[in-house]
């Protein structure tokens, strides 16, 4: 098994996407940790600030904006009537999500659901496009064994027999797409491993499977 890590450039766009396919399409057994989009995480700290200090039509500008961004690119991403469909449910389900937030108290808790966001997008998007050209490939959710323990440090034993168990589902698969920077923390909500975390993430993934 390999483990191959792609920033926020390399997904930036829908040419980077589609450009990432000639990069991961072989046959050997690997694991794609993706970021968010170029952009995006930046976007969802400047719309949970909003949503901390009150602003809340500030935030809904500054979400009808980034979602218009996504709508875009899923034009360019796709070219099956099925696939843009898909796409865009994706993107309206996620940005229905975000704007909840408007609508209630926002604490810390509630900023790392919405920064969890543009792994989640991104992810789904490639995994969609992979499947309309005809690339098998897994959607790996990070939060289904990526955690981090009461310190804050990754729970590798926890890793370790959770990310085998997930893997352990799609006998005979090559390709899994997983987010890179999220997780759950020791109480079991959405958390994240900070800046550079998607690189962390692909490390703690390699070192859990010996990769």
């Amino acid at each position: 098994m390999k483990v191959l890590k792609f920033g926020g450039t390399s997904v930036g766009s829908a040419e980077r996407m589609k450009n990432l396919v000639a990069l991961i399409s072989s046959n050997e057994p690997k694991i794609v940790v993706l970021s968010a989009m170029s952009g995006t995480t930046n976007a969802l700290v400047e719309i949970s600030n909003a949503l901390y200090a009150k602003e809340n039509n500030k935030a809904k500008t500054l979400i009808d904006s980034l979602e218009n961004k996504y709508e875009n690119v899923l034009k360019v991403l796709y070219s099956k009537e099925s696939s843009l469909n898909k796409g865009k449910e994706l993107v309206k389900n996620h940005f229905e999500f975000i704007r909840s937030f408007t609508l209630d108290m926002f604490t810390a808790n509630e900023e790392k659901a919405i920064l969890a966001q543009g792994e989640l997008l991104s992810t789904a998007m490639e995994h969609f496009y992979l499947e309309e050209i005809g690339i098998d490939s897994v959607l790996l959710p990070a939060l289904n064994f990526m955690r981090i323990d009461k310190n804050d440090e990754p729970d590798m034993k926890y890793i370790e027999e959770n990310l085998k168990a997930e893997l352990k589902k799609y006998s005979g698969k090559n390709l899994f797409i997983t987010q890179g920077y999220i997780c759950r923390n020791a109480f079991g909500e959405t958390d994240n491993l900070k800046r550079g975390g998607s690189d962390y993430t692909a490390t703690i993934i390699g070192a859990a499977l010996s990769a």
